[in-house]
Parts: structure tokens; sequence; C-alpha cells
């Protein structure tokens, strides 16, 4: 993979007039008491792809994690209990045109091969509501990327030549038509499957950077890291500018809306654990 082609991607802006990011940052956090099904993710720090002036890494919380992504099953069983979030019933304000437009019929999700499949064509909003209904919330991105540091074995793997490799060559094998079935792809340390190769999963501030370019650009903490990342900076300033596989993960985060429906694109679920 040609680095310009990956910085390229990572320098893309589409402008959002949701700001669904900015207003998730003010959201309620979750706990769930039946978070003990889902992996449990120790808190730490970890450092991304940009980090703010005086900063080397980002502290994250421990949370739960849900182990697979959200099926066509379980959100076929979330429409059917909820729904306004039907393929026919959606308000356009909350879903772009092609909302599930990979099942047969509004409440027919496919065979059972499909039901195991990952949902995709499912917007920032759906699957915001989803895991409401679940008591959980959508992962933040600090909380997704420190779980999808970790290897088989590691828990952060970030700095393995051999783990950027392989997450490069998954990006690059993933279906253009439907995604395979979850649980295939690799399990890593915190018992967590598919967060490469599979699809792209929506997080809960995934375009709290898509914002105009204020003072936040003189600013530091988290609002300098957003600006530097997505106002035009490409690999400036980047921790690490031989990181194309974050590179990727970042531009199709920057290239989202909320109501965003992408056939490549899905989700899975986290709570905050209880103290």
């Amino acid at each position: 993979m040609r680095p310009i082609i990956v910085l390229a991607l990572a320098s893309l802006v589409v402008p959002s007039a949701l700001r669904a990011g900015d207003a998730s940052r003010r959201s309620p956090r979750r706990t769930v008491a039946g978070a003990g099904t889902m992996a449990r993710i120790p808190g730490g720090s970890y450092r991304p792809l940009y980090v703010a002036r005086g900063d080397a890494s980002v502290r994250v919380a421990s949370f739960a994690l849900d182990r697979e992504p959200v099926t066509r099953a379980q959100f076929l069983a979330f429409v059917q209990s909820h729904p306004a979030w039907r393929r026919d019933a959606i308000r356009p304000l909350f879903a772009q045109r092609g909302y599930l437009a990979d099942w047969p019929a509004a409440a027919n999700a496919g065979t059972p091969a499909d039901l195991r499949r990952p949902v995709v064509n499912v917007s920032w909003f759906a699957a915001r509501a989803f895991c409401a209904a679940q008591g959980k919330r959508l992962p933040t991105v600090d909380e997704w990327e420190l779980a999808a540091a970790a290897s088989e074995t590691r828990a952060d793997a970030t700095r393995d030549p051999d783990f950027r490799r392989r997450l490069l060559s998954l990006y690059s094998a993933r279906s253009s038509t439907l995604p395979g079935s979850v649980g295939r792809g690799f399990t890593n340390v915190y018992g967590v499957r598919d967060l490469h190769g599979l699809v792209w999963e929506w997080t809960l501030d995934f375009n709290g950077v898509v914002v105009a370019d204020d003072s936040r650009a003189a600013g530091s903490g988290q609002d300098a890291r957003d600006h530097r990342l997505f106002c035009a900076s490409a690999a400036i300033g980047a921790s690490d500018p031989s990181d194309y596989a974050a590179f990727l993960r970042y531009a199709m985060r920057a290239a989202l809306t909320a109501r965003s429906t992408v056939s490549g694109v899905g989700f899975r679920c986290a709570a905050d654990l209880a103290l």
C-alpha cells in the first residue's frame, strides 16, 4: 500500500451539519448490570495517531465491550420491538436512503446465514438507539482504539511490524459486497473478535473532530489533537506517520455523517463497568 494514498485519505473531511460527536461527548455514560457477558477492557493508556502538545498518551478508563459486532439477527429483533427504526418507517433525519438496503424486506434480514452477518447500512443514530435499547452505548474512539490495539497475546501490539502488516492485509481483503459471518476473525487478548477485517465500526464520537476552523487550532488537549488530525494536516504531527492502518480508520470516520448508511460500516456496543 502506498503511503501517499493513505495520507491523502487521512486528510479527507466531509463536513457534517449534524455534529453527532459534539453532542455525544455530553451524553451520559451507561453502566450495565449485565456487562459480565461482555469483554472487560482494563483501563490504560494508549498513544493515538495524534496527541495534544505535551501529551504522550491518552488515558482510558476500564469499560466493557461487546465481544462481536451486532448481527443482522440482533438488529432485526431490535426493529421488531422498535418499529420506528424499520427501513420503511425511519425518518429521513436519522438515516440516508440506503438504510438497511441489503435486507430483502423491512422485516426480513435474510437467510439463516445472513442473520450471522454483521448488520451494516445502519446510521450512527440507529446504532446509538440499538445500544441504548440494550442499556449500553457506542464505544468512544479512544476506547475502540485501545481495544483494537491488542493481538491474541499482547494488550498493545501497535509497534509490532507483523501486526501492522496483518491489519493492512485484513483491511484490503474485505469483501466489496456482503461481509462474512461474525466470529471468524482473530480473538484478541481481551476476548474480543472481529475488530479488524470484517467491517468498519461506528464510535460514539466518530466525527467530534469535524468542526469549523476556529479557535480550536490554537487550543490544547483534545481540541488541539482533533484539529491537527482533520484540518488537512495529514501526517504532520502524527505520533507515527508509518501507522497506515490507523490513518485508514481515522479517514473513514472523517468521511461519515450521522446519517450515513455504508455497506462496510457496522457497530458493537460498550458500557461502563460498575465501580
